[in-house]
């Protein structure tokens, strides 16, 4: 098995300077972005696309330090209806790339089309209980599957595992929706990023969703999530995010005009580093669970505690990942 870190939390870092991190923290892989919602800052996408050599170069850059360059990460919206939205050539680019280096995942998300041909912007549908949200859940999945069908032929040509994220927000966010786009492709080189941190807020037990995927799990992130005080009064379910304007604190694009919302200022739940939501005891059945479906899986810590800084962070959740690696 694998343990390292998705380095966009060190994208202020130069690449060597990141490895260097994630090296001194006991890991040995990496996940690298490489477009979608941020930028590529430590793939340099164009000099690997023409030169054998600077691919050379660029793997050795892990290598030397006894890092193993497991998966590149694309995660975006690649079904969103505004062509100005670049993530779905994005996704592409981003699997010839991985074919080339020889990388055999990519992470990514579902995406969400919007709820008819004529949106501009995209709809999440979770819960189509009443007759028209039935109508645009069936557009969204008449637009997903061809798309998710190339998409499979392509990553089959280059040799690459599309990941997918349950991700709320996207058409993928549970092990269903996750099965019925793998079985409606019907492909060999699609399958689920396990990502614990979005399952636990929905109420879903991880070690379970492992269980019930089996070998679509092709790579895992490590991310916890504390459930607060405030669900038992709003849920789960929570809307009070606001907008965060240009220029703003903690204002964060995301592409083709989008950014990051604003956190509620009292939220239902908090992404956390990895221990900080669920104990060690936890983490080393999670990843039990995973070695039983790939004893060579990559696990890759995704730091988005905003309680921590960028190293305080990695630095608790890669201790906790090691000492759950130590006792399964």
């Amino acid at each position: 098995m694998y343990l390292g870190a998705y380095t966009a939390c060190l994208h202020d870092k130069p690449l060597g300077e990141a490895l260097d991190v994630i090296a001194g923290l006991g890991l040995n892989s990496v996940e690298i972005n490489s477009g979608g919602f941020l930028p590529p800052v430590h793939l340099p996408i164009e000099a690997l696309r023409s030169s054998e050599g600077a691919r050379q170069d660029y793997l050795g850059e892990f290598s030397s330090r006894g890092l193993t360059l497991t998966a590149l990460n694309c995660n975006g919206n690649p079904l969103h209806p505004d062509p100005r939205v670049p993530h779905a050539k994005d996704l592409i680019e981003s699997i010839e790339v991985a074919g080339l280096l020889g990388v055999k995942r990519l992470v990514t998300m579902s995406g969400a089309p919007g709820v008819d041909a004529g949106s501009s912007r995209p709809a999440w549908n979770p819960l189509p209980w009443w007759s028209p949200l039935l109508d645009v859940r069936d557009f969204q999945w008449g637009a997903a599957v061809p798309f998710w069908k190339d998409v499979e032929a392509r990553a089959r040509a280059a040799d690459v595992k599309v990941a997918i994220e349950m991700h709320p927000g996207n058409i993928v966010f549970n092990p269903s929706t996750m099965h019925r786009l793998a079985e409606e492709v019907a492909g060999t080189h699609l399958g689920a990023e396990m990502d614990p941190s979005h399952l636990f807020w929905q109420g879903i037990d991880p070690v379970l969703a492992v269980a019930d995927l089996g070998a679509l799990v092709v790579n895992a992130a490590a991310k916890d999530t504390r459930i607060n005080d405030a669900a038992k009064v709003n849920g789960v379910l929570d809307d009070r995010f606001t907008r965060v304007g240009e220029g703003e604190p903690g204002f964060l694009p995301l592409g083709g005009g989008t950014s990051l919302s604003g956190w509620p200022s009292q939220p239902s739940w908090d992404f956390v580093a990895v221990g900080r939501g669920h104990d060690t005891d936890y983490w080393t059945e999670f990843l039990r669970a995973l070695h039983e479906v790939d004893a060579d899986i990559p696990v890759n810590i995704e730091h988005e505690d905003q309680e921590l800084d960028q190293l305080e962070g990695l630095r608790f959740a890669a201790a906790t990942l090691l000492a759950a690696e130590q006792a399964r």
